[in-house]
């Protein structure tokens, strides 16, 4: 009917209506147009802004909250794809056509925390969490590198897709878990017990157990995609993982693995994060746009903070 608004939620277990989900914005709002491909949105308390990457364009851009504008926080900036913040609330970027992961110092200076392992160049870095003990782990997939898009076309030192940690003392690269055909997105579980990692070719979540040496065990398939293909994943505080189903829109899942429900979005989700002042707003990096929406749900602190 003219006029009428398109539906942005869709209910699959009625957990998804009793918990709220869908209980803020009826409509998804358009913050910006114009990217390439919009990736690693990620909100920046201090400043009340958002920062988020147009990869084929080589940029970082930048949202203001109070102001609605927007501008170019960084170009060239090594075709930056996921973004997160470490506990001094400096930028974590990961960038594939560097093929290295930096930290964006508080005097704007950049500084390299991984660029390699074992003396072999990393593929093309994807995206990134820290710890609250300092520590960044980051996947390591070959998007980067297949093509001059989104990074520059190149070969695979390394052979291999991997996840890896840094150690936050003695800098050293470290390869955690393996067996992967394209990493993407990961996260810790709210109590930091558990690590959750996107596959986008084999369209699923694994879980692993993170140990006291900060090993990992397990890896088992925590939820399958469907019509979606997996990028970033990130938690609510009630334990909830919302995850960017690509075509198939935000997909939220039960901590037991149950999806139970979705939110529509017009194009292709890539990224999801929680921000604002109260982390109840969801910003949505789908194609060229940048989306967000008002949620009664509350996501996981943006910095480290620990069990």
């Amino acid at each position: 009917m003219p006029g009428e608004q398109p539906q942005t939620y869709e209910t699959l277990d009625e957990r998804f209506r009793t918990g709220l989900c869908q209980a803020g914005d009826s409509r998804l709002e358009t913050l910006f147009e114009g990217c390439r491909w919009a990736e690693g949105p990620v909100y920046v308390p201090a400043g009340r802004y958002l920062l988020w990457s147009d990869i084929p364009n080589d940029r970082l851009l930048r949202w203001d909250e109070t102001t609605g504008a927007v501008g170019v926080f960084r170009t060239p900036a090594g075709h930056p794809n996921g973004n997160t913040l470490d506990g001094q609330g400096r930028l974590v970027t990961c960038e594939q056509g560097n093929r290295r992961v930096t930290r964006t110092e508080h005097d704007g200076s950049v500084t390299v925390i991984a660029e390699r392992f074992r003396g072999k160049r990393l593929n093309s870095p994807n995206d990134a969490v820290v710890r609250s003990d300092g520590s960044i782990w980051f996947s390591d997939p070959e998007f980067g590198i297949a093509s001059d898009y989104e990074g520059h076309r190149g070969e695979s030192e390394i052979g291999a897709r991997n996840v890896y940690r840094v150690d936050p003392g003695s800098g050293e690269v470290r390869l955690v878990a393996d067996g992967f055909q394209g990493p993407n997105g990961l996260v810790f579980s709210p109590d930091e017990r558990r690590l959750y990692v996107s596959d986008s070719i084999a369209n699923h979540i694994r879980v692993f157990d993170v140990q006291d040496d900060s090993t990992l065990t397990g890896g088992d398939v925590f939820a399958v995609g469907g019509n979606g293909h997996f990028d970033n994943i990130r938690f609510d505080d009630a334990g909830r993982l919302w995850a960017a189903a690509m075509h198939d829109g935000v997909h939220c899942y039960d901590p037991d693995g149950t999806l139970l429900g979705r939110v529509l979005v017009p194009g292709t989700v890539a990224n999801v994060r929680f921000g604002g002042a109260r982390r109840n707003r969801m910003f949505i990096a789908a194609d060229t746009t940048l989306y967000s929406l008002m949620m009664s749900v509350t996501g996981t602190p943006a910095l480290p903070t620990g069990p």
